[in-house]
C-alpha cells in the first residue's frame, strides 16, 4: 500500500474505533493495548501498569509476526503468549516506523475482524 492509503486506512480504523468504544481517538498505544488483549484472548478486564505494557509487547510481536521477525513460543501457564525473535528488526527511522506500524495494524484489522 502507498503512504497515503496506509495513512487513509489508519485514520478509518481510529475513527470506527473511537465509535465502537465510545471515546477519544485512539493512538497507536491504544490500538496496541487492544490488539494486545484480543490475543490474550481473555476479554477485557482490569489489568496492571506492567500487564498493559505486556500486552503492548504481545501486540508488537504479534504485529511483526507477519513480516517474520517473531515467531510464537507458546503460552505460560496463565494463558499469556511468549514470542521468540527469530531475526533482528532492521532500524527504522521514526517516520518508517510509523509507517510500518500502520500498515501492519490496518492489515491485522482487516485480516482478524
Amino acid at each position: 500500500m502507498k503512504p497515503a492509503e496506509v495513512n487513509q486506512k489508519f485514520k478509518e480504523l481510529q475513527h470506527k474505533l473511537a465509535i465502537q468504544f465510545d471515546s477519544d481517538t485512539p493512538d497507536i498505544k491504544v490500538i496496541l493495548f487492544l490488539i494486545g488483549v484480543q490475543e490474550l484472548g481473555k476479554g477485557p478486564k482490569k489489568f496492571s501498569k506492567r500487564q498493559k505494557e505486556e500486552l503492548m509487547h504481545i501486540a508488537n510481536c504479534r504485529l511483526f509476526s507477519e513480516l517474520g521477525f517473531y515467531e510464537l513460543e507458546g503460552v505460560d501457564q496463565d494463558g499469556w503468549p511468549h514470542w521468540r525473535v527469530t531475526k533482528p528488526i532492521p532500524a527504522y527511522t521514526v517516520l518508517e516506523q510509523e509507517m510500518l506500524m500502520k500498515t501492519l495494524i490496518v492489515k491485522y484489522f482487516e485480516d482478524v475482524f
